[in-house]
């Protein structure tokens, strides 16, 4: 059973609270960066963006919990399917400071054309894209049309999950409101600031990028 479910959006501190949670819970935290290790899982979330049933539970099994997306795109139904977890709500200061995220690390890495000769890189992008269109918003390269759903997202979090189950927190906020709402003790290392603009950039081939 999860522990945390992360209903924050991509760019929201997700890879610094993946590398905190594994800390803090002494377990696994699913994140994107699983998807890219775990291919077979393309296929699984692709057929639950579509409205397939898919045993979410199953595909999650053996981690402690859950953030970015493609889980974040998920989280009411896993909230639901795990009652006693978090859900932890990561955000930016602003819609604004969100998407001038985006828009030099996910949108032009989504939007790049795949070789023919990675297969498997295609699907991925394919489920994202199909993702975005289908539990984002279909205009999700648009940076109005994405602000106002990154809105709509984070406020529908807010008006569904009880406050006593609901843990806001943005980038610099590090360990102490995770700590206390997970009731463990704040570790001694440094906050873990993973995945930076000029990382994901540099990761995925966009340093020459507009």
């Amino acid at each position: 059973m999860l522990r945390v479910v992360g209903a924050g959006l991509g760019r929201t501190g997700t890879a610094s609270l993946k590398g905190a949670l594994e800390q803090l819970l002494g377990g696994r935290c699913y994140h994107m960066l699983e998807v890219f290790e775990r291919p077979a899982d393309v296929s699984v979330w692709h057929a639950a963006v579509r409205g397939d049933a898919v045993g979410l539970d199953a595909l999650l099994e053996g981690y402690s919990a859950c953030v970015d997306w493609p889980a974040a795109a998920f989280w009411s139904e896993l909230a639901e399917a795990n009652p006693d977890a978090l859900v932890l709500l990561s955000t930016r200061a602003s819609a604004s400071d969100w998407w001038r995220s985006m828009e030099r690390t996910i949108i032009p890495a989504v939007q790049s054309a795949v070789p023919a000769d990675q297969p498997l890189l295609l699907a991925h992008r394919t489920m994202v894209r199909e993702m975005f269109e289908k539990r984002f918003t279909p205009g999700w390269g648009d940076p109005h049309e994405a602000m106002a759903a990154y809105e709509r997202h984070n406020e529908a979090v807010r008006d569904a999950v009880p406050a006593e189950r609901l843990l806001a927190w943005r980038p610099g906020n590090d360990w102490d409101p995770l700590c206390a709402a997970l009731g463990v003790p704040v570790p001694q290392a440094p906050f873990p600031h993973e995945n930076t603009t000029a990382d994901f950039r540099s990761r995925q081939g966009l340093d020459g990028a507009a």
